[in-house]
């Protein structure tokens, strides 16, 4: 059995500014984002400037900022935040919906291609390998924050998180960044390494994630404030990601049925 290091979620304190490792994360994962996109410029994706990376990544931080937050607050705690609408802008209170994220990211990506006269999906094809950098660090800082914790557990590795009981639980925030940050992003990069169909590294993302955010929530704590959404097991990631999985395997299919036809032609 293990035990949570408890972890100061001040990353750096000056008195009058705190600098959270919450807000590190996501500049370090838009940091690492743009260095990888700025690669794939030179090597695989002339047709992209210096330029339009850092455009699509301002667009896209936006998106992904204003979406998670809102999110959180419309599937997560809504009757709390009509109580407390000023609460709404306080992001260093925590308090992000990945879901919501993706969505506020793709209308993000939409005007982003409206603007530089890029289709959606060229956009989205482009951007989605290093999606799971985001995913990695954004999982790694709910760990040292101490939320999401896992439900009890009595495996060897169960972590006893001392603020919430006594209990055991998974670490599933770590189970997440293994599955949605790491190996998402290995299988992500590698099959987008070479050429692929329109719509098939956006597909190939949205039923991974879909999958594993599925998964993971049999071992995850459901939301104080929500609990079980159906007996003892149906969460609201669970059904929220369901969608995902089903829209990216139609997307998957559409992609190369199209490819096939193309090359009957």
């Amino acid at each position: 059995m293990l035990t949570y290091p408890d972890i100061n979620p001040v990353a750096v304190d000056f008195g009058f500014f705190k600098i959270y490792w919450y807000g590190i994360s996501y500049v370090a994962g838009i940091v690492v984002a743009w260095w990888l996109l700025h690669g794939r410029c030179k090597t695989l994706r002339p047709d992209w400037t210096r330029e339009q990376v850092a455009d699509l990544i301002f667009y896209g931080t936006l998106g992904i900022l204003i979406g998670g937050r809102l999110g959180s607050v419309l599937f997560y705690n809504f009757s709390y935040y009509l109580h407390n609408p000023l609460e709404i802008i306080m992001v260093n209170k925590g308090g992000m919906s990945f879901h919501g994220g993706l969505a506020g990211f793709c209308i993000a990506l939409w005007l982003f291609g409206r603007k530089q006269g890029k289709g959606f999906f060229t956009v989205a094809d482009f951007v989605t390998p290093v999606g799971p950098v985001g995913l990695l660090f954004g999982r790694l800082a709910n760990f040292i924050n101490g939320e999401l914790w896992g439900r009890p557990t009595d495996v060897p590795w169960g972590m006893v998180f001392p603020h919430v009981d006594d209990l055991p639980r998974h670490p599933s925030q770590l189970y997440e960044a293994v599955l949605e940050g790491i190996v998402m992003f290995l299988v992500l990069w590698w099959f987008s390494r070479k050429p692929q169909p329109a719509m098939a590294a956006s597909g190939l993302f949205l039923a991974m994630y879909g999958l594993f955010r599925g998964l993971i929530e049999f071992f995850r704590q459901p939301d104080k404030q929500l609990g079980f959404l159906a007996g003892d097991w149906l969460t609201m990631g669970m059904l929220l990601s369901l969608p995902m999985i089903v829209l990216g395997l139609i997307l998957l299919w559409l992609a190369y049925q199209k490819n096939s036809e193309k090359q009957k032609v």
